[in-house]
């Protein structure tokens, strides 16, 4: 199988370099001084034990592959906030002996949050949910960086619609031996969702820094209760905190590498890199969605959605809302609900 990465940031960058260190081939497609970066200099990988280079083919879309195989495999790695700009680029792309990619190959979706799958699911037959656990950072253009070890990370997988086949069992072979635990579920939902209730914190590290001291982890305590009461009224469920310590263990331990001081995660990186958007939409946004579906307030995380698409739009500093500040708001926010 090739392995196609749409988005070889931080997340399609560390998969797609594993890849092909286990001798896999891998195409990456990137933007803009990513892309160049790419072309000129190959793919930079920073991991544990050094730092990796990989020239692997880099394109901007489809067309330059011509017909794609009918055994590709595509890895959707953006942002949520950019997946249906993706499909529309790789959806009608023709497969060598007939038919779309939309039509004939799988597709997974690397990203966080619940509701990319659903947007793919309206364009692609095959469609296959990730969890995705797998600290990284995109550095600068063409450099990545992966700290985790002895795995890079741990990629729960399984078909969007509930259950399991033998292409996500083939895809996770692959990835076991590019140092990735894959387990194949057959309710990768409930993994996702969970991973959603950490996710929710995403908003607050981006706005106002590392959640350190005892208001700011008060507040993010409050944050996911909101979020946990939200999925319970709608009957959505998610693994246990309990679960996942059992999957994870000391698998992914994070090593500190020269040249690649470790950020915040993906929302705040968005804020760093200035890139206009972030995904506090389908995070946060998603209890704010589920609660007022379900006749549950969410006001803190309605407050860190708002927030966060503020910051973003106005390319305000990651980090910059000092804590104190953001708890006011809180406050205000819930006793405003209340």
């Amino acid at each position: 199988m090739r392995y196609i990465v749409i988005g070889a940031g931080a997340v399609g960058g560390a998969v797609g370099g594993r890849l092909a260190q286990a001798g896999r081939e891998v195409v990456l497609v990137a933007r803009g001084g990513h892309l160049r970066a790419l072309g000129e200099h190959g793919l930079r990988l920073r991991v544990p034990e050094g730092e990796l280079t990989y020239r692997l083919p880099a394109v901007e879309g489809p067309e330059r592959l011509g017909a794609l195989r009918p055994d590709d495999v595509l890895l959707l790695a953006v942002k949520t906030q950019d997946t249906a700009a993706a499909l529309d680029a790789w959806a009608p792309a023709p497969v060598a002996g007939g038919g779309t990619a939309a039509e004939r190959l799988p597709l997974l979706c690397l990203q966080n949050g619940v509701e990319s799958p659903r947007i793919a699911l309206r364009r692609f037959r095959r469609v296959y949910g990730v969890c995705v656990w797998l600290p990284s950072t995109f550095v600068e253009p063409g450099v990545v960086s992966a700290p985790g070890a002895p795995l890079t990370g741990i990629l729960h997988l399984g078909r969007a619609e509930g259950g399991t086949d033998d292409t996500a069992r083939r895809i996770a072979a692959d990835l076991a031996a590019a140092h990735f635990e894959a387990p194949v579920v057959p309710d990768v939902a409930r993994w996702q969702y969970a991973k959603l209730l950490g996710n929710l914190a995403n908003a607050q590290e981006a706005l106002s820094g590392p959640i350190e001291g005892t208001a700011a982890e008060e507040l993010h305590a409050r944050v996911r209760a909101e979020g946990e009461a939200v999925l319970a009224a709608a009957g959505i469920a998610h693994a246990s905190a309990e679960e996942q310590r059992a999957v994870r263990g000391d698998k992914v331990t994070l090593v500190p590498l020269d040249g690649s001081p470790r950020g915040g995660g993906s929302s705040w990186q968005s804020l760093a890199r200035g890139t206009g958007s972030i995904e506090a939409d389908y995070l946060n946004g998603e209890i704010a969605l589920l609660g007022r579906l379900h006749g549950v307030p969410a006001p803190l995380n309605e407050l860190l959605q708002r927030l966060a698409g503020a910051f973003a739009r106005e390319r305000r500093a990651a980090g910059s809302l000092p804590p104190a500040e953001l708890v006011r708001l809180a406050d205000e926010a819930r006793a405003a609900s209340a």
